[in-house]
């Protein structure tokens, strides 16, 4: 949804911001991947996988956009985080970083894997750049005549609390987003998007400054117990499970804690979870069978 932050994208920036995220590229995400695979009817998009572990994939991305704006700037260059999503990468068999693959009116096509200097970069823009312009890929055609491409529509502007909630993360102000969607909900409690959005910047802030290897060990440690220490062990699990994608193995395990226990720690672990089916999406087949085993558990 417009306006609702993309956690996995926000980690990606968050992990990247120290080296600084390459200028004149699009965050992939699987929103933004069918946009670009939109765009690539009109002229062709490069897809560079990276991670945080490989600094050599950050560099060839930043190299290769600024390699294709001196070309002309044709191609678009999106920037694919691997750790953050390994669904996009699975789908489009990516096994290592760095690789490169081109949109070209729509279909993948597979351009290199690993690492290459200016002038091969140069090269591939120049041939990806022709063989668009043989497929007839229309903004191919406008770039060897020199026609600039029609600009795209802009979209239509945030609702005032919805852009400052969003103008709040970007400076890293969470407490701010925090406030701005609560806001909006108590203007319109049936604002979903606020709801979404307000469930996201709270996993954010609990996350952000978590030790992942140290939760996980903590989860390990308490052995399944139901205190009240053991479940929020749990309950921090499932928040780095969903922000790294793992949506199912969170809704498992908060379900578990839920089948397992009573008071204050069943309802701590169902708030959390029906805080997180928020985030995911409540048409999505994960929370609406994950809705149902709640029900079942706590009826």
């Amino acid at each position: 949804m417009r306006g609702v932050v993309d956690l996995a994208a926000l980690a990606a920036q968050a992990r990247r911001s120290e080296q600084g995220a390459p200028s004149g590229t699009i965050e992939v995400t699987e929103d933004s991947l069918q946009e670009l695979a939109q765009r690539s009817l009109q002229a062709p998009v490069f897809l560079v996988f990276v991670s945080a572990s490989s600094p050599a994939s950050e560099d060839l991305a930043a190299r290769l956009a600024r390699v294709t704006a001196e070309e002309g700037g044709l191609i678009s260059v999106g920037v694919c985080d691997v750790d953050a999503q390994p669904a996009i990468a699975q789908a489009l068999q990516v096994n290592a970083v760095p690789t490169v693959i081109a949109l070209l009116g729509g279909r993948p096509a597979p351009v290199f894997q690993g690492s290459a200097d200016d002038e091969q970069l140069r090269g591939v823009v120049r041939q990806i750049t022709e063989v668009a312009r043989e497929a007839g890929v229309a903004g191919a055609e406008a770039g060897v005549e020199g026609e600039a491409a029609a600009p795209e529509p802009e979209e239509p502007p945030l609702p005032p609390l919805h852009q400052a909630a969003y103008d709040a993360i970007e400076r890293d102000d969470l407490d701010g987003a925090v406030a701005a969607y609560e806001q909006a909900i108590k203007e319109n409690p049936r604002d979903f998007e606020a709801k979404a959005g307000l469930a996201q910047v709270r996993l954010m802030s609990r996350v952000s400054t978590a030790d992942p290897a140290a939760v996980r060990a903590a989860a390990a440690a308490s052995g399944g117990g139901t205190d009240r220490a053991s479940v929020d062990a749990q309950l921090a699990v499932a928040d780095l499970d969903v922000l790294g994608g793992a949506v199912e193995d969170a809704f498992a395990r908060l379900l578990d804690v839920v089948r397992a226990t009573t008071g204050d720690e069943r309802d701590a672990a169902r708030e959390r979870l029906v805080e997180l089916f928020d985030i995911v999406g409540g048409e999505d087949p994960r929370v609406v069978a994950a809705r149902r085993s709640l029900a079942a558990a706590l009826y």
